[in-house]
């Protein structure tokens, strides 16, 4: 039993043009192409001592002694081949044409009286000629030069934001500390002395501490101090509590340790008469040291 082997897949053929979004495959058959649409121009000139430079330069001619004759020629050629491709000559073509025409027949045609100062008929041309190539010259050196958006072209890239977290570390007391101590530091170099002796007496400060504390209640040890004193007032106010403590006056309670310290009165009601008596032993001890 014998199995038929399929045909072979044709590709598809690619348009040749797309019209009006329309794909052409093959060309029209009513489609005219001109014979000379599609001739190809090798020398272009940009006028007509272009050309005159160009027919001199090509034969190595020397530009001081041009042939006047095989020029004119040459250049006459030249001139009927532009108008058998229909091409429009401009004005300046023909004007050449007819100067070099003139020049030609003006050394063709001898004179009737030899002149020894008699000036070449050709010198006009050769010094346009010249004064031209110069420029020419001069413009070519100028293209060769790079040139912008034709020889060299400007990058531009831009860079991509990137926005990077920024973590803050965590401050920790040991460092609070040390900002602390910077600022204390300068605040001494600011800081306003004013020398006057303030009169701080441990009589008065031990019936503050006593008024201050009510009967049966704990009072916080640290507001027993008055700290816009400085340091002179915490010093006597301390030595207030202590000489109430050894008088058997005043009690220290903590609860555990490193707990707030709290005071209270042991016994009852302290008399003024008590505290009066009490603040002029602890004077009288003071004094009798001093001595």
């Amino acid at each position: 039993m014998s199995t038929a082997t399929p045909a072979p897949a044709t590709p598809p053929i690619e348009p040749l043009a797309w019209v009006r979004g329309e794909p052409f495959v093959r060309l029209p058959d009513d489609l005219y192409i001109p014979p000379d649409a599609l001739e190809v121009f090798l020398e272009t000139f940009e006028g007509p001592l272009d050309l005159l430079l160009y027919l001199i330069r090509r034969q190595n001619l020397d530009i001081l002694d041009i042939p006047i004759a095989e020029v004119t020629r040459q250049y006459m050629e030249y001139v009927e081949v532009m108008k058998g491709i229909h091409l429009e000559l401009a004005a300046e073509y023909l004007v050449m044409a007819a100067w070099l025409c003139e020049i030609k027949s003006r050394l063709l045609l001898p004179g009737p009286i030899e002149v020894e100062d008699e000036k070449d008929p050709r010198a006009e041309l050769i010094r346009r000629l010249q004064e031209y190539e110069r420029y020419k010259l001069a413009a070519e050196d100028l293209n060769s030069l790079p040139r912008l958006e034709r020889d060299l072209f400007q990058s531009h890239s831009e860079f991509p934001e990137y926005a990077r977290p920024r973590i803050h570390p965590e401050v920790s007391l040991a460092e609070l500390l040390l900002a602390l101590r910077e600022v204390l530091a300068r605040a001494e170099m600011y800081g306003i002395h004013h020398i006057t002796r303030e009169p701080l007496s441990v009589r008065e400060r031990m019936s503050r501490v006593l008024a201050a504390l009510e009967q049966g209640k704990f009072v916080a040890f640290t507001t027993l101090f008055t700290y816009e004193e400085g340091r002179r007032g915490v010093v006597v106010t301390l030595l207030a509590i202590l000489e109430l403590i050894r008088e058997h006056l005043l009690e220290i309670v903590q609860t555990e340790v490193f707990s707030p310290i709290h005071v209270r009165l042991i016994s009852g009601e302290v008399t003024e008469f008590q505290e009066s008596s009490l603040a002029d032993h602890f004077v009288h001890v003071s004094e009798k040291q001093k001595n």
